[in-house]
């Protein structure tokens, strides 16, 4: 599947699932509940519901294994993670494009410095990957 056909998570509860499984390949809603629901003392069944809507978005596959419903992720994370991120630029850069990157420089330099080195390399190395040596 690729990022431009997902339906996205619909927020960082969906999110924290569908990472929870994909970072255990396969998980039941006990799985995912002792990982992230008990922490943040959610039910049970609110986990099972996320569960659901993720396997209705099909980020997320379920099956039957005894009497235990198991869900493996349908989509790589790396593909999840490049269109949020699609995603959030779109709406940040929304149609001012310019001022905006501006803006994103100042405020990642502003986290933390050598995070423009990191993105400086990162654009060479995707230029390079994209047009060759």
């Amino acid at each position: 599947m690729a990022s431009d056909d997902l339906r996205l998570p619909g927020g960082e509860l969906e999110y924290s699932v569908l990472y929870t499984v994909c970072d255990l390949k396969v998980a039941s809603v006990r799985d995912v509940h002792r990982r992230i629901g008990k922490a943040r003392e959610l039910a049970y069944t609110t986990i099972a519901k996320v569960l659901e809507r993720l396997r209705t978005k099909e980020l997320l596959t379920r099956e039957r294994k005894g009497a235990v419903l198991v869900y493996a992720p349908n989509v790589d994370r790396r593909i999840v993670e490049l269109a949020r991120a699609r995603s959030s630029l779109s709406t940040l850069l929304s149609s001012n494009i310019r001022p905006a990157m501006a803006t994103l420089v100042e405020a990642m330099e502003s986290i933390d410095s050598t995070l423009l080195d990191e993105l400086e390399r990162a654009v060479a190395a995707h230029r390079e990957k994209k047009n060759g040596p």
